[in-house]
Protein backbone atom coordinates (compact mmCIF):
# COMPACT_ATOMS: atom_id res chain seq x y z
CA UNK A 1 0.00 0.00 0.00
CA UNK A 2 1.18 3.40 -1.12
CA UNK A 3 0.97 6.42 1.45
CA UNK A 4 -1.42 9.08 -0.12
CA UNK A 5 0.35 12.67 -0.75
CA UNK A 6 -2.25 13.74 2.03
CA UNK A 7 -0.92 11.52 4.24
CA UNK A 8 2.45 12.75 3.58
CA UNK A 9 1.65 16.13 4.10
CA UNK A 10 3.39 18.27 6.76
CA UNK A 11 -0.01 19.24 8.12
CA UNK A 12 -1.20 15.33 8.19
CA UNK A 13 2.28 14.61 10.22
CA UNK A 14 1.88 17.98 12.20
CA UNK A 15 -1.40 17.15 13.17
CA UNK A 16 -0.75 13.54 14.26
CA UNK A 17 2.49 15.04 16.61
CA UNK A 18 -0.22 17.59 17.91
CA UNK A 19 -2.56 14.70 18.57
CA UNK A 20 -0.10 12.57 20.32
CA UNK A 21 1.02 14.91 22.25
CA UNK A 22 -2.13 16.00 23.57
CA UNK A 23 -2.86 12.22 24.37
CA UNK A 24 0.42 11.76 25.64
CA UNK A 25 -0.24 14.56 28.13
CA UNK A 26 -3.53 13.20 29.56
CA UNK A 27 -1.55 9.71 30.41
CA UNK A 28 0.83 11.44 32.14
CA UNK A 29 -0.87 13.92 33.78
CA UNK A 30 -3.43 10.98 35.08
CA UNK A 31 -5.75 13.33 33.43
CA UNK A 32 -8.40 10.20 33.20
CA UNK A 33 -7.78 9.87 37.33
CA UNK A 34 -7.95 13.60 38.40
CA UNK A 35 -9.65 15.26 35.36
CA UNK A 36 -8.13 17.77 33.38
CA UNK A 37 -6.11 20.16 34.20
CA UNK A 38 -7.79 23.35 32.37
CA UNK A 39 -10.32 23.68 29.82
CA UNK A 40 -10.44 22.57 26.31
CA UNK A 41 -10.44 24.83 23.42
CA UNK A 42 -12.57 23.73 20.05
CA UNK A 43 -12.85 26.97 18.48
CA UNK A 44 -11.38 30.58 18.66
CA UNK A 45 -11.61 33.59 16.07
CA UNK A 46 -8.17 35.00 16.97
CA UNK A 47 -7.15 34.80 13.30
CA UNK A 48 -8.26 35.68 10.33
CA UNK A 49 -7.35 32.03 9.12
CA UNK A 50 -10.13 30.57 11.50
CA UNK A 51 -12.93 31.10 9.40
CA UNK A 52 -11.59 28.85 6.71
CA UNK A 53 -12.24 26.21 9.41
CA UNK A 54 -15.96 27.64 9.15
CA UNK A 55 -19.26 26.53 6.65
CA UNK A 56 -22.03 28.91 6.72
CA UNK A 57 -25.69 27.88 5.62
CA UNK A 58 -28.79 29.47 5.16
CA UNK A 59 -32.55 28.83 3.63
CA UNK A 60 -30.87 29.78 -0.16
CA UNK A 61 -29.70 25.65 -0.09
CA UNK A 62 -33.25 25.19 -0.73
CA UNK A 63 -34.27 28.43 -2.60
CA UNK A 64 -34.61 30.83 0.43
CA UNK A 65 -33.86 34.42 0.54
CA UNK A 66 -32.11 35.20 4.03
CA UNK A 67 -28.50 36.23 4.06
CA UNK A 68 -25.52 35.19 5.86
CA UNK A 69 -22.31 36.37 6.14
CA UNK A 70 -19.42 35.31 8.54
CA UNK A 71 -16.87 37.75 8.58
CA UNK A 72 -13.40 38.49 10.86
CA UNK A 73 -13.13 41.27 13.00
CA UNK A 74 -9.21 42.31 14.24
CA UNK A 75 -10.39 44.43 17.47
CA UNK A 76 -12.87 46.58 18.66
CA UNK A 77 -13.11 48.86 21.25
CA UNK A 78 -15.06 46.50 23.70
CA UNK A 79 -12.93 43.44 22.76
CA UNK A 80 -9.23 43.55 21.69
CA UNK A 81 -9.35 39.70 20.47
CA UNK A 82 -10.02 38.80 16.79
CA UNK A 83 -13.77 37.99 16.75
CA UNK A 84 -16.66 36.64 13.93
CA UNK A 85 -19.20 38.92 13.37
CA UNK A 86 -22.32 36.54 11.81
CA UNK A 87 -24.78 39.14 10.48
CA UNK A 88 -27.55 39.32 7.73
CA UNK A 89 -31.05 39.04 7.54
CA UNK A 90 -33.61 36.57 7.78
CA UNK A 91 -36.37 35.92 5.27
CA UNK A 92 -39.71 33.65 5.21
CA UNK A 93 -40.51 33.93 1.77
CA UNK A 94 -41.22 30.79 0.30
CA UNK A 95 -39.17 30.09 -3.03
CA UNK A 96 -41.38 30.40 -5.97
CA UNK A 97 -41.74 27.10 -8.38
CA UNK A 98 -40.87 24.66 -4.80
CA UNK A 99 -43.96 23.86 -3.75
CA UNK A 100 -42.46 20.92 -1.15
CA UNK A 101 -40.93 24.12 0.77
CA UNK A 102 -43.31 24.86 3.15
CA UNK A 103 -40.95 26.82 5.99
CA UNK A 104 -38.00 29.51 5.38
CA UNK A 105 -36.50 31.31 7.59
CA UNK A 106 -32.75 30.63 8.94
CA UNK A 107 -29.26 30.83 8.86
CA UNK A 108 -26.44 28.84 10.84
CA UNK A 109 -22.37 28.83 10.70
CA UNK A 110 -20.47 25.42 12.13
CA UNK A 111 -17.20 24.48 12.13
CA UNK A 112 -15.66 22.24 9.61
CA UNK A 113 -15.19 18.47 10.07
CA UNK A 114 -11.65 18.84 11.28
CA UNK A 115 -9.03 16.87 9.05
CA UNK A 116 -7.81 13.20 9.91
CA UNK A 117 -4.81 12.44 12.10
CA UNK A 118 -2.62 8.86 11.97
CA UNK A 119 -4.88 8.19 14.83
CA UNK A 120 -8.03 8.22 12.70
CA UNK A 121 -10.76 10.80 12.65
CA UNK A 122 -10.50 13.86 14.70
CA UNK A 123 -13.05 14.31 17.21
CA UNK A 124 -13.72 16.36 20.51
CA UNK A 125 -13.45 14.38 23.65
CA UNK A 126 -15.50 15.98 26.11
CA UNK A 127 -16.36 13.91 28.44
CA UNK A 128 -14.22 15.19 31.18
CA UNK A 129 -16.06 18.23 30.95
CA UNK A 130 -19.48 20.03 32.49
CA UNK A 131 -20.01 23.08 30.69
CA UNK A 132 -19.50 24.11 26.69
CA UNK A 133 -18.51 27.98 27.24
CA UNK A 134 -18.64 30.51 24.63
CA UNK A 135 -17.64 34.12 24.52
CA UNK A 136 -20.26 36.60 22.65
CA UNK A 137 -22.25 39.96 21.79
CA UNK A 138 -25.48 39.18 21.07
CA UNK A 139 -27.92 41.07 19.52
CA UNK A 140 -30.79 39.77 21.71
CA UNK A 141 -32.38 37.27 19.80
CA UNK A 142 -33.25 33.80 20.02
CA UNK A 143 -29.82 32.06 18.50
CA UNK A 144 -29.62 27.93 19.35
CA UNK A 145 -26.16 26.35 20.18
CA UNK A 146 -25.51 23.28 17.76
CA UNK A 147 -23.86 20.39 18.38
CA UNK A 148 -23.00 17.44 16.12
CA UNK A 149 -21.72 13.91 17.14
CA UNK A 150 -20.93 10.35 15.04
CA UNK A 151 -23.92 9.37 15.45
CA UNK A 152 -26.30 6.16 14.06
CA UNK A 153 -28.36 9.28 12.57
CA UNK A 154 -25.88 11.71 10.64
CA UNK A 155 -28.81 14.44 10.36
CA UNK A 156 -29.29 14.69 14.50
CA UNK A 157 -28.70 17.42 15.95
CA UNK A 158 -27.81 18.67 19.64
CA UNK A 159 -29.38 21.78 20.57
CA UNK A 160 -29.79 24.41 23.46
CA UNK A 161 -30.85 28.34 22.97
CA UNK A 162 -27.98 30.52 24.03
CA UNK A 163 -29.27 32.52 26.63
CA UNK A 164 -27.79 35.99 26.54
CA UNK A 165 -28.05 38.39 29.91
CA UNK A 166 -26.62 41.23 28.51
CA UNK A 167 -27.21 42.07 24.62
CA UNK A 168 -25.00 44.40 23.31
CA UNK A 169 -22.23 43.09 25.54
CA UNK A 170 -19.84 40.98 25.58
CA UNK A 171 -20.43 37.57 28.33
CA UNK A 172 -19.57 34.23 28.69
CA UNK A 173 -22.27 31.75 28.22
CA UNK A 174 -22.23 28.76 30.01
CA UNK A 175 -24.36 25.80 28.92
CA UNK A 176 -24.66 22.22 30.45
CA UNK A 177 -23.39 19.34 27.80
CA UNK A 178 -26.39 17.94 29.82
CA UNK A 179 -28.62 19.72 28.74
CA UNK A 180 -28.18 19.61 25.27
CA UNK A 181 -31.60 17.97 23.21
CA UNK A 182 -31.52 15.69 20.60
CA UNK A 183 -32.60 17.19 17.54
CA UNK A 184 -33.44 16.31 13.70
CA UNK A 185 -34.27 19.02 11.06
CA UNK A 186 -35.92 20.98 13.82
CA UNK A 187 -38.02 18.48 15.50
CA UNK A 188 -36.93 16.92 19.31
CA UNK A 189 -36.07 13.20 18.56
CA UNK A 190 -37.83 10.62 20.79
CA UNK A 191 -36.46 8.51 22.80
CA UNK A 192 -33.53 11.63 24.05
CA UNK A 193 -30.10 10.17 23.82
CA UNK A 194 -27.37 11.93 25.27
CA UNK A 195 -24.84 13.56 23.10
CA UNK A 196 -21.74 11.25 22.71
CA UNK A 197 -19.38 13.04 24.62
CA UNK A 198 -16.37 11.29 23.03
CA UNK A 199 -17.28 11.66 19.66
CA UNK A 200 -18.13 15.81 18.96
CA UNK A 201 -17.64 16.35 15.52
CA UNK A 202 -18.29 20.21 15.34
CA UNK A 203 -19.86 22.98 17.19
CA UNK A 204 -21.92 25.66 15.74
CA UNK A 205 -24.80 28.53 16.37
CA UNK A 206 -27.55 29.28 14.41
CA UNK A 207 -30.84 31.94 13.84
CA UNK A 208 -34.22 29.71 13.12
CA UNK A 209 -37.04 32.29 14.94
CA UNK A 210 -37.79 33.09 11.77
CA UNK A 211 -38.34 36.43 12.63
CA UNK A 212 -38.05 38.40 9.41
CA UNK A 213 -35.41 41.18 9.73
CA UNK A 214 -31.42 42.09 10.57
CA UNK A 215 -29.40 40.08 13.14
CA UNK A 216 -26.24 40.16 14.01
CA UNK A 217 -23.67 37.82 16.70
CA UNK A 218 -20.40 38.47 17.61
CA UNK A 219 -17.99 35.14 19.11
CA UNK A 220 -14.60 35.27 19.93
CA UNK A 221 -14.22 31.63 21.21
CA UNK A 222 -15.80 28.15 21.97
CA UNK A 223 -14.55 25.51 24.50
CA UNK A 224 -15.54 23.22 27.17
CA UNK A 225 -14.58 23.87 30.81
CA UNK A 226 -15.95 22.89 34.35
CA UNK A 227 -15.31 26.05 36.01
CA UNK A 228 -17.87 28.45 36.52
CA UNK A 229 -16.14 31.61 36.80
CA UNK A 230 -14.31 31.24 33.39
CA UNK A 231 -15.68 34.44 32.30
CA UNK A 232 -14.77 37.35 34.61
CA UNK A 233 -18.22 38.44 34.94
CA UNK A 234 -19.48 35.13 36.43
CA UNK A 235 -17.93 36.24 39.57
CA UNK A 236 -19.52 38.86 40.38
CA UNK A 237 -22.68 38.93 38.72
CA UNK A 238 -25.75 37.46 40.90
CA UNK A 239 -27.47 34.39 39.31
CA UNK A 240 -31.29 35.12 38.91
CA UNK A 241 -33.71 32.45 39.69
CA UNK A 242 -34.29 29.56 36.34
CA UNK A 243 -36.89 30.90 34.15
CA UNK A 244 -38.66 28.48 31.70
CA UNK A 245 -39.95 29.99 28.12
CA UNK A 246 -41.25 28.51 25.46
CA UNK A 247 -38.61 27.48 22.24
CA UNK A 248 -39.13 27.48 18.81
CA UNK A 249 -38.11 23.97 18.65
CA UNK A 250 -41.09 21.38 18.79
CA UNK A 251 -42.03 17.58 18.99
CA UNK A 252 -43.46 15.30 16.79
CA UNK A 253 -46.74 16.04 18.54
CA UNK A 254 -46.04 19.62 17.82
CA UNK A 255 -45.80 20.84 21.53
CA UNK A 256 -43.35 23.67 22.10
CA UNK A 257 -39.73 22.34 24.43
CA UNK A 258 -39.58 24.70 27.37
CA UNK A 259 -36.27 25.85 28.29
CA UNK A 260 -34.96 26.38 31.54
CA UNK A 261 -32.84 29.79 31.41
CA UNK A 262 -30.56 29.42 34.20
Amino acid sequence: MRPTTACLSKGFIARSLDEFKRLSNIVFKLEGIKGPSGPLPLHDFHTRESLEACKIMSDVDMGGFSKAALDWVPSAPDNPNGHAHFHGSISTKLPPNRPEIQRSGYAAWRTLDRPPTIFGRSLWNIDMYVYLALRVRSDGRSYFVNVQTESLVPTDLHQHRLFAKRPGEWETVLIKWNDFVRTNHGFVVEPQAEILRQKVRSVGIGLTDRVPGPYELFVERIWATNDMTEGEEAQHVVEPPPVTREGQLKDKQGRHINWSEK
